[in-house]
């Protein structure tokens, strides 16, 4: 019985989070538990739960007296996070490259080629299946890092790029050729073994991402 409610309670956080991530759930908004328990058919005390864990990790705020809210956005917040996604993501990358064996090589050509063949679908305009790519973006970065054997920066890092990754999804703006020659030269720069090259190109990629995110937040895009 534990592992079902245990199962369910995950379930109910993967959905919520993912919501709160692709903007279904505005930010700013108040997660009225009435209308949750019905949208994803879970008990209140599964939603307050999963809520107050929403909160722990910064996507929700949990108002004493008033309710649950999602967290509102801003480019001070945006700014905060990428300047902490730099500083987390360069070093485990550099630890990764130190560290990283053949299974680690195969996993990461692997990540960058299925996202190279998602972003070629979209420098061509089609943009139908946004999920994927975000999905695939992630894997990617992940891969980079991955052998860095640090399990606490990688668990840091996780939340900080969902994080980041509501801030793109908001905007939902294509940087194009660019940001794929970026991917480029972090992979590159990886599977040769270059630690240094390696994050002076992820540096740059997350920077050029703030900068076109921020322009597009002043543009009201968000």
């Amino acid at each position: 019985m534990e592992k079902v409610s245990t199962t369910v309670g995950s379930e109910t956080y993967l959905r919520i989070k993912r919501d709160i991530i692709f903007g279904d759930l505005a930010p700013g908004s108040k997660l009225k538990l009435n209308g949750l328990k019905e949208r994803y058919e879970t008990s209140m005390s599964t939603l307050r739960e999963t809520l107050n864990r929403l909160a722990s990790e910064g996507f929700v705020d949990a108002m004493e007296q008033r309710g649950f809210f999602v967290v509102p956005v801003s480019a001070e917040d945006l700014t905060e996070i990428a300047d902490l996604r730099i500083l987390l993501e360069c070093s485990a990358l550099s630890a990764s490259i130190k560290q990283g064996d053949a299974d680690w090589e195969g996993n990461l050509v692997a990540a960058h080629h299925k996202l190279h063949r998602v972003e070629n679908l979209l420098l061509a305009g089609d943009f139908s299946n946004k999920e994927q790519w975000k999905r695939l973006d992630r894997e990617f970065h992940l891969a980079l890092i991955q052998a860095c054997a640090n399990t606490n920066l990688l668990a840091l890092h996780g939340v900080l790029y969902d994080k980041y990754l509501r801030y793109q999804m908001l905007v939902l703006t294509y940087r194009g050729a660019d940001a794929v020659a970026e991917h480029e030269a972090i992979f590159d720069a990886a599977i040769n073994r270059d630690p240094r090259a390696a994050s002076a190109a992820l540096r740059e990629h997350i920077h050029k991402g703030l900068v076109h995110t921020l322009e597009a937040m002043k543009d009201g895009s968000l």
